[in-house]
């Protein structure tokens, strides 16, 4: 047996960037924190937050468009690895989500009331305000999105 699928909730990390392919099909791409807390041997609390790219395709691309930075969200999908050499030479590989079913969970706190001091998930907005790093460029859009109809 093999199974390849993926369940994410967390918050966007920016706004959905839209492009097309050859075909005309729609892609949205964005990046998604999810964080959590655990305490070390040493008992002292840490926070960890880990970025997933998501590719939505078609009709999924439509809804993941109406997505805003900060949103909360869910994503059903599968991993996906691709590696590409760009033009400096230095061959890449590259991890996202495919999401076949995705839903927002809650709009952004930023078009909400600010959440209450004690809210848990108000660490999520450190790492809100981090710059993900591997998000794909206008000038090499054209290869990450290469050879996908």
């Amino acid at each position: 047996m093999q199974m390849n699928r993926i369940e994410l909730a967390g918050y966007l990390g920016s706004d959905p960037q839209i492009r097309f392919l050859g075909s005309g099909t729609k892609v949205a791409t964005v990046r998604l924190a999810e964080s959590y807390r655990f305490t070390s041997r040493d008992q002292k609390e840490h926070d960890h937050t880990n970025w997933h790219n998501l590719v939505f395709y078609g009709p999924l691309a439509d809804v993941a468009e109406s997505f805003k930075k900060g949103d909360n969200i869910f994503v059903d999908g599968t991993m996906q690895v691709r590696q590409y050499t760009p033009v400096d030479g230095h061959r890449r590989t590259h991890y996202e989500v495919v999401a076949r079913t995705t839903h927002a969970i809650a709009k952004s706190r930023a078009a909400k009331e600010a959440p209450a001091a004690n809210d848990p998930d108000t660490r999520h907005a450190t790492a809100l305000n981090e710059a993900p790093l591997g998000v794909p460029t206008d000038a090499n859009a054209e290869e990450f999105y290469a050879g996908r109809s």
